[in-house]
């Protein structure tokens, strides 16, 4: 057997306000449920992957930084400058704002969350 990642699936408060976030701080294109007629709704995350938000109002959200998705850039410093021009918060693994984190084996990345609390790595592992 083989299997190849698809999609990413988050339950969310506000499913308008999260397609904002993720539009705006990440320019994601939202693309068509062709799942179903439900309020869920889809974003590309390039070459046929995708991330599905599922509105969940009366849901408790429990968030663990350990518990994150990752999206590669080849300019990372780009994604920090316009996180920093949104205003939003971001910090490396071990919770230091604005700052980057190197991994031993060089690759950068930084972290920050979504307005539902739910961690996002942005890294340079291009």
């Amino acid at each position: 057997m083989t299997f190849t990642f698809n999609h990413l699936a988050l339950s969310v408060k506000d499913v308008n306000e999260s397609i904002q976030f993720y539009q705006k701080v990440l320019q994601l294109e939202e693309i068509e449920n062709t799942a179903s007629n439900s309020k869920t709704r889809w974003l590309s995350l390039n070459q046929g992957k995708q991330l599905h938000l599922i509105p969940r109002p009366n849901s408790e959200i429990k968030i663990d930084k350990a518990v994150h998705f990752a999206l590669s850039t080849p300019d990372l410093e780009n994604a920090i400058s316009n996180l920093e021009n949104l205003k939003i918060e971001f910090s490396d693994w071990k919770d230091i704002p604005n700052k980057v984190y190197v991994r031993k084996d060089g690759i950068k990345q930084i972290y920050f969350q979504d307005p539902n609390g739910y961690w996002i790595e942005l890294n340079d592992d291009v």
